[in-house]
């Protein structure tokens, strides 16, 4: 069977938002009359397997069988499981992933959830080409979505936003990697490399993070007054930019967006919620910081 080992404490509250906020969003597609003339669909683009085998830490010996096994819950579901479980449904499921073994793993949920294999659709796919071509081809008159964007690293580009975004009728939850990646480029005393400032540019949307990380300042040396740039930013600082350039494009977004810590107490990731629609945003909103400022308060 297929190993899919990612995560710990951390992916559970970043799977508990998810968990939470997708029944209170089918519910007002459900029952809400102006709701229900739109057909919903729920997108996983990064969707791995549909479960995920505990850490050590959470597990020190994880069982090795196949998924068929009686003893199957000994598995972490994943986030397109979670998405299957949710009742009322969304009426249609599209799970996207470059993987072939991932992919093939995926397959298995339309036999684990018979009542929706006819609503499932799995894509063997790169995610930022496939969801800005789905994006596109999408009658959005008629159709809301939520798309969940769970990358490893910094594989969402901010094109793929922006296209999100102009659709103005999709939810967006976003893992953004704050330490994992993104700081990590922004390197020590002067500026990254050229082709690390490209991937910083592609995942920020413009080049501006060079003046806000990296701002002018004059220093003093033997020779006598230098200009240099210098890093200057902290963890916040790259949360608060990242928030701000999502409130060039969306119609609101989460202020403060969920902080999710590895095991010694360091944020690596931020849980970004943002929402396109002008009507249904605001409500939208509301649900999603309620979510996140519960799993704040710990």
């Amino acid at each position: 069977m297929l190993k899919h080992e990612f995560g710990g404490d951390w992916t559970d509250e970043k799977l508990d938002c998810l968990r939470e906020y997708l029944p209170a969003y089918a519910r007002i597609f459900r029952s809400n009359l102006r709701a229900q003339y739109f057909t919903t669909t729920y997108v996983d683009a990064f969707a791995g397997t549909g479960y995920r085998l505990p850490t050590r830490s959470q597990s020190p010996n994880p069982p090795l069988f196949d998924l068929r096994d009686k003893d199957r819950e000994s598995y972490l579901k994943g986030s397109a499981r979670i998405a299957l479980e949710v009742e009322p449904g969304f009426h249609h499921y599209l799970f996207i992933d470059k993987n072939p073994q991932y992919v093939q793993a995926l397959e298995q949920l339309k036999t684990e959830f018979p009542g929706r294999a006819a609503q499932i659709h799995i894509e063997l796919a790169e995610a930022n080409t496939y969801l800005a071509q789905w994006c596109a081809k999408t009658d959005w008159k008629k159709n809301r979505a939520v798309v969940f964007l769970d990358p490893y690293g910094m594989q969402v580009d901010w094109s793929l936003l922006q296209t999100i975004a102009n659709t103005k009728a999709i939810d967006l939850w976003l893992l953004f990697p704050l330490r994992v990646s993104v700081n990590r480029l922004l390197t020590r005393g002067e500026p990254p490399p050229v082709e690390w400032g490209q991937a910083l540019t592609r995942i920020f949307g413009a080049d501006t993070w060079k003046a806000e990380f990296y701002p002018q300042q004059t220093v003093l040396t033997l020779f006598g007054e230098e200009e240099s740039l210098c890093k200057r930013t902290t963890f916040d600082h790259i949360e608060r930019f990242f928030v701000q350039r999502l409130k060039t494009i969306f119609t609101e977004v989460v202020e403060e967006p969920l902080q999710l810590y590895n095991s010694k107490n360091v944020p690596i990731y931020l849980l970004c919620f943002a929402a396109g629609n002008l009507r249904g945003a605001p409500h939208a909103k509301r649900i999603a910081r309620y979510i996140i400022q519960k799993k704040q308060r710990g």
